[in-house]
Order: structure tokens, then C-alpha cells, then sequence
């Protein structure tokens, strides 16, 4: 009963005397800031109208009941006559003890038990504690109303606090942990931990975990309490004394861990989507209660949205790291020759343009690493460079490929796709190997480089694209023109800027600044020192023709930094540079005189013959039809080394 339903008067009955004494303890109801204390200052008035030396109020839990309140000498509670009371929803009396209920059965029941000096007293007094126990009760409802408030208030304080916190920091994995530890501070809990779903692969990855390998845990998204929380989107709380077949004691035994109780939340971002879930475990005192499961919904409702920007902030980071490494790395015009300093020039003064550049060059030239090198010299350096090998692309998907589709415009079309334009944005498109794209394909991208518009197949939405167009490629593209194989208009659109790329082979010096330069770069991931490159290796180097251009350059210093043993690079670990089929060239070098050509063709003849004569100099003398000893003359003519057994045979 609440004296809101009726007035005092009804309440108290015939009981006209004890209205002061209900109108004081409501009016303490109305100033009381916690239930201990507001009994403290209300049970002396009680015992005053029933003449009791002790009372107290109490309320079952667990099996055992819990003092709220008490106020004169303490004595052991009458707990039968307490139950008797409370199951039967009316006041009794037993030798010196009354018993009254306050509330109903099932809510937030208690009963208000009062000692009185004799058994008389005890029966007398009843009824005037009947009067007065709706009066309590309702003083007692209202401050724990006013009490519940205020420590929602307060946890409310410390949420906002904290999530304010939380918005500072950038690492997705230090945000976990200080979630962690927040919720477990605040809510009097061991441990904490917040699961992420991983829906393609059915996981859930917990983290913090103490006791797991790495601090995470890793479970299937069905199974125990956390499973059914993201299955069912629906807080959970356990306690094992009560449900134990709901504690996953796998885990437990994993973790090498007791959970006795949790409450688990789902955790939601700013959308409302559900991507994981937040779960406490061992309350430090009792169980969880409602207020928990409340209180860790609040926490868990700001720490989504702290999640989802510490996660976008994460991938802006990422991907700006990725750009920067690759500028750093990657985007390097390495050579000192007239034409890639000419090069260089250029690349300067277009970069920052919007004009259109067509590089031209053979396979493994470098063209890639040009069109970056536009691109992280110019404003757009943070946006996307996107790269494409026209020549990979069945002339079917090149539409799909370079513009995108919407859902059903194809047989695989099973949902809408951006295309190549559209990822690239308003950075730069490189389309490599350009002549390879089909006469339907390159008038529509004409169109779009003129219009600046695309759409997707299948689509009717103009897109409007900033996105700057780098072209490049092997073949002759004037002939294509002439032979028809390539649109004229399309090839003066391209072709505002030109940049053509020398071979390897022109570049003199070159070929060493590069060499050095691969080499200590894959030396470097190799972790080990890297070699110096002997003066006979060298003139190998530059006297190859390098068909294969950068690309095979850089090859060969790969499997030289993780191959070569030795602590330098001799010519003889240059014994793989071949042609492609599988010789040395007669004339590698137009620069070469006839007779260094000539020396240079008998030094590697009699070097491969002894490689096939596995060393044996005799046979390989006798197939060259000469005497052994000639052999080593004619070697040191050529200034080839002899191996050290035979030198010693041949001067003793």
C-alpha cells in the first residue's frame, strides 16, 4: 500500500493518535539521502508508539536475511516468526516479538520486526504497528528511489567521464583495455571483457583475456552466455550456484579461471548494428543486479560508438601510413644519366597538373614507378593511386572493371560494384599496357575523359569523377593509330604529356646506382650486411644487355641478398645473367672494341666448358684441342683465374 492511494487518515484508521508520528516519518522520507540512515531517524518513533526496546527491518536474500536497519539493543531476529509474517501477508506476534510486512510478496518485500518488553505488549501493540508499516513502507520506497537515482547520477557522471576518455584515444587495442578496466572499477567486477564478432568466420575474439595466448580469446559466436547475447541481442546474467549449465566451463578451464557469476550487453554501433558484446565476470560482492545489467548497458552504448571512431580513426591512419611508406619507399627515380635527369625534370613540372601523361618505354622500364611518382609529387598524394593492367582484363569485364556495375546488369552480377574510377577518386588512375584495351572499351573511356562522367553498366546515375588519368605502355601506338588499332582521338587525349623511358641497357652508371641500390634494400630485409660488388662483377653488370631492363636488375640483386653466400659479389655469382635463351650475347655492348669483344667471348667459352667439364682441365684442354698447358697460358693471357691445385701443379 502506498499513501499516495489513499490519505492518512484511511491508512491509520481509529489510530488518530499515531498521525504526528506517520506525518514525521514521511516528512524524514522526504529528506532522507540513504535507507540505513533514514531508519536510524524513523524506527526510535516506531518503537515509541509500541513500546519496544529493539526493531529492525529485514528482507530475505539467498536463503538468509539481511539487515536494512536497526535501532535499539541488538538482539537475533525471530527469523520463523519473520517468514511466517511474509508468506502470510499479515502482522503477527510470538512471545515478545511483532512481525508486519512491508510491501508485497515478491517485490521489494521486507518486514518490520519490533521486540516489546512483555508477550502482552507485543499483542497490543499490533495494530498500531499494522497502521504504521504502509507509512514506513512508503518512506522507505521513496528514499530508495531517491538513493537509486542518485547512484545512477553518479555512475552516469563516471560513464561520461570515462567515455570522454575513451574518445581520446586512437589504438583500438588500448581502448579495449581502459574498457576493461573502466567497467570493472565501476561496477565492483574481477574482470571484463569485450567481445568483437567476427561474422564470416563465426567468431567471437574476446579481449582483454587474462591467461589466453596473446590476451584474446577466441570462441565460436554460439556458444555459452556471449553467444547467446549477439545471437539474441538481449542483455544476459548468470549466477553459476543457480544455472550452472549455462557457464561455459570450457573456457573457464582454458583461462584456468572459476566464473561464479556475469552479466553480458550487447554492444551496438552508432547505426544500431550489433558487431559484439561487453561482459562482466565475478561481481567482488554478491551477484550482479539489475542496477549492473543498467549500468554496464549505458557503459557498453558509448563504448560502440568509441569502438567504431577509434576504428575508423585506426584505418585513416593505416591507410595514410601505407601512402607515406610508399612514397618513401618505392617512388624513387634512381640514375644520373642525361635522360632520367631530363625525366625528373618534367615529372616535376606536370605532377602538380591536371593534364594527362602518356608513359611509353618497354616492360620492366619503370612506367609504374613514374605514374607514383606523379602522383606522390602532386596535391592528390592523399588520395587513392589506383593501378590497372589493361592487358589483364577480358575485353567482357573492362567496362565493369574500369566503371563499375549495379546488381543484375550481368549474370555474376550478384550486387553493385565500384569501378576503378570510382575507388580512385579524386587521386589518379594508372592504366597500364593502354594499347591492349579494346576499340569498344577505349571510346567510352574517351567519353569519360572528356566528360568526366561515368556509369556504371547496367546503371543509368551519371558519376562525376576528379580522378586524373596516367597512361602507359610498350607498344608503338602511333603504328596502332595508323594500322587502326587504336583510336586517334583517344591517343591525342592521352598523349598531352609524353615521357619516354630509356632501357637499361643506355643508361650506363646507371645500371650500378641501381644495382647498388636493390641490393641493399633486399640485404636489409634479409637482415644481413650487405656485400660490396667486386670491379670484375661490375663490368659484367654494365657490359649485359639487360633485356628484362629494371625489373630483371632488380631480380637479380633479390636472389643475390638471399642466395649468396659470400662476402662479396663476384662475377662468378653473375653466372645466371643470360639471355632468354639461355646464352650470354656475343656483343653485349656496341661500345666494346673488336678485341675486348673477342676476350670477352673466349673468357666466358672457356669459363662455361670447365663449369661442364666439372673442373677437369684436361678434358675441357682436350676439347678445346688444346694441351693442358697452352690452356693455362692462354687463361692467363685472358687474366682468368686458375684454380689453385692446378696452379700448383703447373709451377712444380
Amino acid at each position: 500500500m502506498h499513501t499516495a492511494d489513499c490519505p492518512l487518515s484511511d491508512i491509520l484508521g481509529q489510530q488518530s493518535r499515531l498521525w504526528p508520528v506517520a506525518g514525521e516519518i514521511l516528512t524524514k522520507a522526504c529528506r532522507g539521502d540513504n535507507t540505513g540512515g533514514y531508519l536510524e531517524q524513523t524506527l526510535p518513533l516506531i518503537l515509541a508508539q509500541a513500546a519496544g526496546d529493539y526493531g529492525a527491518v529485514a528482507y530475505p536474500h539467498e536463503g538468509r536475511w539481511s539487515m536494512v536497519g536497526e535501532a535499539g539493543a541488538g538482539r537475533a531476529l525471530p527469523i520463523e516468526l519473520l517468514a511466517a509474517a511474509l508468506d502470510g501477508d499479515s502482522a503477527r506476534a510470538a512471545g515478545e516479538w511483532a512481525a508486519v510486512p512491508l510491501g508485497r510478496r515478491g517485490s521489494s518485500a521486507a518486514v518490520l520486526a519490533v521486540h516489546c518488553r512483555t508477550p502482552e505488549e507485543a499483542k497490543k501493540n499490533l495494530d498500531a504497528l499494522r497502521a504504521l508499516a504502509p507509512v514506513l513502507h512508503a518512506g522507505l520506497e521513496a528514499v530508495r528511489r531517491r538513493e537509486k537515482d542518485r547512484r545512477r547520477l553518479g555512475r552516469l557522471e563516471a560513464i561520461l567521464e570515462i567515455a570522454n576518455s575513451w574518445n581520446q584515444t586512437r589504438e583500438v587495442q588500448t581502448l579495449l583495455s581502459q574498457m576493461a578496466e573502466a567497467a570493472t572499477r565501476l561496477l565492483g567486477a574481477d574482470r571484463a571483457s569485450i567481445f568483437l564478432w567476427d561474422r564470416p568466420n563465426r567468431l567471437l575474439v574476446g579481449r582483454p583475456a587474462l591467461g589466453a595466448p596473446d590476451g584474446e580469446l577466441r570462441i565460436p559466436d554460439d556458444r555459452g552466455v556471449v553467444g547467446q547475447v549477439v545471437q539474441t541481442g538481449l542483455p544476459r546474467r548468470v549466477d553459476a550456484a543457480i544455472e550452472p549449465e549455462l557457464i561455459d566451463h570450457r573456457v573457464d578451464a582454458q583461462l584456468q579461471y572459476q566464473t561464479r557469476t556475469l552479466v553480458c550487453v550487447p554492444l551496438r554501433g552508432r547505426t544500431g548494428e550489433l558487431f559484439g558484446a561487453f561482459e562482466l565476470i565475478n561481481k567482488l560482492a554478491g551477484s550482479f543486479t539489475q542496477d549492473d545489467e543498467d549500468a554496464l548497458v549505458e557503459l557498453a552504448a558509448h563504448a560502440g560508438v568509441a569502438l567504431e571512431n577509434a576504428q575508423d580513426r585506426q584505418q585513416l591512419l593505416s591507410a595514410n601510413r601505407q601512402i607515406a611508406a610508399q612514397a618513401a619507399e618505392g617512388i624513387r627515380l634512381i640514375g644520373e644519366c642525361p635522360a632520367m635527369t631530363a625525366l625528373r625534370s618534367i615529372v616535376r613540372r606536370v605532377a602538380d597538373t591536371d593534364l594527362a601523361v602518356l608513359i611509353l618505354g618497354e616492360n620492366g622500364t619503370g612506367k609504374e614507378v613514374v605514374a607514383q611518382s606523379i602522383h606522390y609529387m602532386s596535391r592528390r598524394r592523399a588520395q587513392p593511386f589506383i593501378a590497372v593492367n589493361c592487358a589483364a582484363i577480358p575485353d567482357t569485364l573492362a567496362e565493369s572493371e574500369l566503371f563499375g556495375h549495379e546488381k543484375g546488369s550481368f549474370t555474376d552480377a550478384k550486387e553493385a560494384r565500384p569501378g576503378k574510377f570510382e575507388l580512385a577518386a579524386e587521386g589518379t588512375l594508372f592504366l597500364d599496357e593502354i594499347g591492349d584495351l579494346s576499340l569498344s572499351s577505349q571510346a567510352k573511356l574517351l567519353r569519360v575523359l572528356e566528360e568526366k562522367v561515368i556509369v556504371r553498366v547496367g546503371g543509368s546515375r551519371p558519376i562525376h569523377t576528379e580522378a586524373r588519368v596516367v597512361a602507359a605502355t610498350n607498344q608503338n601506338l602511333a603504328e596502332m593509330v595508323r594500322a587502326k588499332k587504336f583510336r586517334e582521338d583517344l591517343y591525342f587525349r592521352l598523349n598531352v604529356v609524353s615521357l619516354e623511358l630509356p632501357p637499361l641497357r643506355t643508361r650506363g652508371e646507371d645500371i650500378l646506382l641501381l644495382a647498388e641500390h636493390f641490393l641493399s634494400d633486399f640485404c636489409r630485409r634479409a637482415r644481413r650486411k650487405t656485400p660490396p660488388i667486386s670491379p670484375t662483377a661490375r663490368k659484367r653488370l654494365l657490359d649485359h644487355a639487360w633485356p628484362g631492363n629494371i625489373r630483371e636488375l632488380r631480380n637479380l640483386m633479390e636472389r643475390l641478398a638471399y642466395l649468396s653466400a659470400e662476402d662479396r659479389i663476384d662475377v662468378e655469382d653473375l653466372a645466371f645473367i643470360l639471355s632468354p635463351r639461355g646464352q650470354t650475347p656475343l656483343l653485349a655492348d656496341d661500345r666494346q672494341s673488336l678485341a675486348e669483344a673477342t676476350d670477352r667471348f673466349q673468357i666466358e667459352y672457356i669459363r662455361r666448358l670447365v663449369e661442364q667439364c666439372r673442373g677437369n682441365m684436361s678434358v675441357a684442354a682436350a676439347r678445346l684441342g688444346l694441351h693442358r698447358s697452352n690452356l693455362y697460358r692462354k687463361m692467363r693471357q685472358l687474366g682468368m683465374e686458375i684454380p689453385r691445385a692446378e696452379r700448383e701443379e703447373t709451377f712444380s
